[in-house]
């Protein structure tokens, strides 16, 4: 326990086999037991609320909070999320599940523009404006991921990366083609600043692609 992570991380990877990297590639992540390490699910979601996963909390949509133009509530909407989820994951430990919704790392928030009201995801966004979103955004994470040197309480994931604001149904088939200045003055600053500023751990990519490539591959 006196190594750093990644030397732990290095030490841990030259010890597995090829097919127990590739189980650790999905979501639902094999249990290794030979090497002590536990089957984890890395699908979690918690927009406005630790969701899917018992009793919790449950704050105003995202699009609600931001018309609040309020920085220090969406702090603290973040904090109080990842204290309930930090409870509920050591709870579920306890209980011995360790499945789907019960992990420590959550797929939000989403901080996409919402540019067209019959995305009937928009609610989950900040809305149109991409300054607001950054901001905002931006507390979600610190108050989600914490400020201890060393541990995270939860992990935040800014999506999906990028251009995508609907339509949902097409998403996974479409192909995104958005002019240079639309894509650096719109589509992007939300996730400059969320890296920037928040030091947010996670980005999940979105499922479209963009100018012909998988918005995962950029």
């Amino acid at each position: 326990y006196n190594l750093s992570f990644e030397k732990r991380a290095d030490i841990l990877l030259a010890q597995m086999s090829l097919e127990e990297k590739i189980g650790q590639m999905m979501n639902d992540a094999n249990a290794i037991e030979r090497l002590k390490i536990p089957q984890y699910n890395w699908w979690n979601e918690c927009l406005h609320g630790v969701a899917r996963a018992g009793h919790a909390t449950v704050f105003p949509q995202s699009i609600s909070v931001a018309a609040s133009f309020n920085k220090e509530l969406m702090f603290e909407i973040g904090s109080v999320i990842a204290d309930e989820a930090r409870a509920k994951h050591n709870q579920f430990v306890r209980n011995g599940k360790r499945g789907i919704y019960t992990g420590l790392d959550f797929w939000s928030p989403n901080i996409n523009i919402f540019r067209d009201p019959r995305w009937g995801r928009g609610h989950e966004t900040y809305g149109e404006d991409p300054y607001l979103t950054g901001e905002l955004a931006s507390q979600f994470i610190m108050g989600l991921q914490g400020n201890d040197s060393k541990y995270f309480k939860t992990i935040a994931t800014s999506k999906h990366f990028a251009v995508h604001s609907g339509p949902e149904k097409l998403r996974h088939s479409f192909d995104v083609d958005v002019s240079e200045r639309d894509l650096y003055e719109t589509y992007l600053p939300a996730f400059r600043k969320t890296v920037k500023d928040a030091h947010v751990y996670s980005i999940m990519g979105a499922y479209n692609r963009f100018r012909g490539e998988s918005c995962s591959a950029h």
